[in-house]
């Protein structure tokens, strides 16, 4: 039986195997399936799905047919994926395997003195996202910072301080240029007191990392042996007393006066300049022959007790006698000599202990302070020669001393005499 001519052709349309060209899909795979079976791959009526490799992603149509104009119905192709360019990280970096693409990984580092916070690297996911989150660089590093090195220093003549002073210390920072530097202690360039002073210093950097040193300034006060006061005498000391450059004079208790040096300074060396003074005894000349030159000798030294009677053998006398003998050391301590009158011319006398006084002198005595020959009597002077008190009748020792140390010591005197107080026991 013979087919008409057009019918011929759609056989043959049928039956070409090429009737399309064949599917291809760069980076990716067309899966066709023709409806004359397997082996067909670009017949009429064939349908292609296309597909592409991982890290591609498919641009067009995903399925295509063969149709009759010898076409398809569509076109496709892969196009690589890419992930977004990953952002730097403050004080970091990152190098990547194979830039931007899927599969790609992206190691991070950080700058010195900074470690990496969060995930060490990123992956370009086969979606287009990045793996994890973006990491930072924090600042773990503490910063360095060198104190000047401890020193030793000597006080000062006549001070118990010195001066030091030092160059605030050098901080360095692999991660930061400005850093806070603080002090923790006595500033340099002020007086530093004796012994061991800590002086710290702190740093901090910007992350509040922090640093710190410490050195020992150490101040040494030099001294001498503690000098000892003089028998009879004391001593008043500048500074310390017994520091380098500290002057000590000597001082005598009345009746006594100071043989040698005035005062000593103590050396660098810790010793004392010069040698020990002494207190000796005031020699009091008996043999003068007007009152001014016998009172001239106690003047700002002795206070006096003029003792007065008509005789040797008065009652008064008597008792005061004894009472004076009993207390004779406290009125040493406090300084005051006494000086007796008795009797009546040409037999009157006059002394100071064993010592005699010039009848001019008696006389002197008494018409200066008006004192009479006729009754007991006695007259305190003070170191001014000045009249203070009179008694007229015998005076124990307790409310005599009682008065002297109430109107006539100062207060240097009084806790010296406190200091001394058990010396006459």
């Amino acid at each position: 039986m013979l087919l008409s001519c057009s019918a011929a052709v759609f056989i043959l349309i049928l039956t070409d195997p090429y009737w399309c060209h064949s599917p291809g899909l760069t980076n990716g795979e067309a899966t066709c399936h023709s409806p004359r079976g397997g082996a067909y791959r670009s017949t009429l009526g064939t349908r292609c799905e296309m597909s592409c490799d991982r890290g591609y992603r498919l641009i067009g149509r995903r399925s295509i047919q063969c149709l009759a104009n010898r076409r398809w119905s569509g076109t496709a192709y892969c196009r690589k994926m890419r992930c977004h360019v990953l952002p730097l990280i403050p004080h970091g970096r990152y190098t990547c395997t194979q830039g931007f693409v899927v599969d790609s990984r992206c190691d991070f580092t950080c700058a010195p003195g900074y470690r990496i916070e969060g995930e060490h690297s990123r992956t370009c996911l086969h979606g287009g996202s990045w793996s994890g989150v973006q990491p930072e660089c924090s600042d773990t590093d503490p910063p360095k910072i060198k104190c000047p090195p401890s020193r030793l220093k000597v006080a000062e003549p006549g001070k118990l301080t010195a001066m030091v002073t030092w160059d605030p210390p050098a901080a360095t920072d692999t991660a930061d240029k400005s850093l806070e530097v603080i002090l923790v202690g006595q500033q340099p360039g002020t007086d530093f007191k004796e012994g061991a002073n800590i002086i710290r210093y702190k740093v901090y950097d910007q992350a509040r990392n922090r640093a710190a040193c410490k050195f020992i300034v150490r101040v040494e006060v030099r001294r001498c042996p503690e000098l000892p006061p003089p028998l009879h005498g004391y001593l008043t000391c500048s500074s310390d007393g017994n520091n380098y450059g500290a002057t000590c004079e000597y001082h005598c208790d009345g009746g006594h006066e100071l043989k040698g040096v005035s005062s000593r300074v103590c050396q660098f060396s810790r010793n004392w300049g010069g040698n020990p003074a002494e207190c000796v005894p005031m020699e009091i000349k008996s043999d003068v022959k007007t009152v001014s030159a016998l009172l001239d000798q106690f003047y700002e030294k002795r206070r006096l007790l003029i003792m007065s009677a008509p005789n040797i053998s008065d009652p008064d006398y008597q008792m005061q006698n004894v009472m004076i003998q009993k207390s004779d050391c406290g009125l040493d301590l406090r300084h005051v000599t006494v000086i007796e009158l008795l009797g009546s011319p040409p037999r009157e006398t006059g002394r100071i202990k064993e010592r005699l006084l010039q009848p001019e002198v008696i006389e002197g005595l008494r018409q200066a302070f008006r004192i009479s020959r006729y009754y007991f009597s006695m007259v305190l002077l003070d170191e001014l020669g000045l009249d203070r008190e009179r008694f007229i009748t015998p005076v124990a020792s307790d409310e005599l001393f009682s008065y002297i140390d109430s109107f006539l010591l100062d207060e240097e005197e009084r806790e010296r005499l406190e200091l001394r107080r058990d010396f006459c026991d």
